[in-house]
């Protein structure tokens, strides 16, 4: 295999907690190179930057998610600048905004069992906020969007974005913003949750996307391949969902390849280039 590099992840996540070890001896023998693993709340902050000092694979990132947003606690901004502050490997995320656990999920939805689901405004507060920070230490921001790419664009433009860039992690929005998102900074990762056959849409983003700007993703524990496609499985979490193994990086970069025409070589010698610029210059 080429060197594979996982521009966005959650190892932290108590999902993986007992399969570590032999995950760490997989993507090793796979040829990983590192991973972007990003805390989503000021309470796995700590967890993560422990795991970034066991395994040189990892690069670090911190962030309030807009799922987390709600129950930030006082002082968690210059938390964050004092975490950021400490570890210049450190990067910012996931931040960002989503619409859908605002107005799409069911009350009963267990997901969102005990959370203050924040209104998209003060998502885009936090977000802004956060954005700020990244652009102060020109730390590259990860991004999380759902159903809110209009409202994400007016933050993006209305606040410091970090020189080095930004991701817009597992991208799903329309095809028409690729080229305006890329033209203020924007990188965008692809993971197996495109080969859904219900994201089609995804796919054919992705097909548009500048290849300068490509990244490839697993987001694991979310998000496994398609039955048929999972090489590396894990069993299933407590709520029911499959575990995605980060080993299944290498489905997600196998199928970007045959998605865009080009050879598997040629797709990771360009994210290698792009992860390098983002995430390590």
């Amino acid at each position: 295999m080429p060197p594979l590099y996982d521009a966005h992840n959650h190892f932290q996540f108590d999902a993986l907690a007992p399969h570590r070890a032999a995950i760490d001896l997989e993507l090793r023998r796979l040829g990983l190179r590192q991973a972007v693993i990003n805390g989503t709340n000021a309470d796995e902050w700590p967890a993560v930057a422990e795991l970034a000092r066991q395994y040189p694979w990892i690069i670090p990132s911190y962030g309030i998610h807009p799922w987390d947003c709600g129950d930030r606690t006082d002082g968690w901004l210059a938390k964050l600048r004092a975490t950021l502050a400490a570890d210049p490997r450190a990067h910012v995320g996931e931040i960002g905004l989503d619409r859908w656990i605002v107005d799409g999920v069911r009350p009963d939805d267990p997901r969102i069992a005990g959370l203050r689901v924040a209104p998209l405004a003060e998502q885009a507060e936090v977000f802004a906020a956060q954005l700020a920070l990244a652009a102060e230490f020109n730390r590259a921001a990860s991004i999380h969007c759902t159903q809110a790419f209009g409202a994400a664009l007016d933050v993006l433009r209305a606040t410091p974005r970090p020189a080095r860039g930004f991701l817009l992690h597992g991208y799903g929005g329309p095809v028409e913003m690729i080229k305006t998102f890329a033209d203020l900074g924007g990188y965008f990762s692809f993971n197996v949750e495109a080969l859904n056959p219900r994201r089609a849409g995804v796919r054919e983003s992705f097909k548009a996307v500048p290849a300068d700007r490509l990244l490839v993703e697993t987001d694991a524990p979310a998000y496994a391949p398609p039955p048929e496609l999972n090489r590396y499985p894990l069993g299933r979490s407590p709520d029911g969902s499959v575990i995605n193994h980060p080993a299944n990086i290498v489905v997600a970069y196998e199928a970007l390849a045959e998605l865009r025409g080009v050879t598997l070589e040629a797709l990771a010698a360009q994210v290698e280039r792009n992860f390098a610029r983002l995430f390590l210059a």
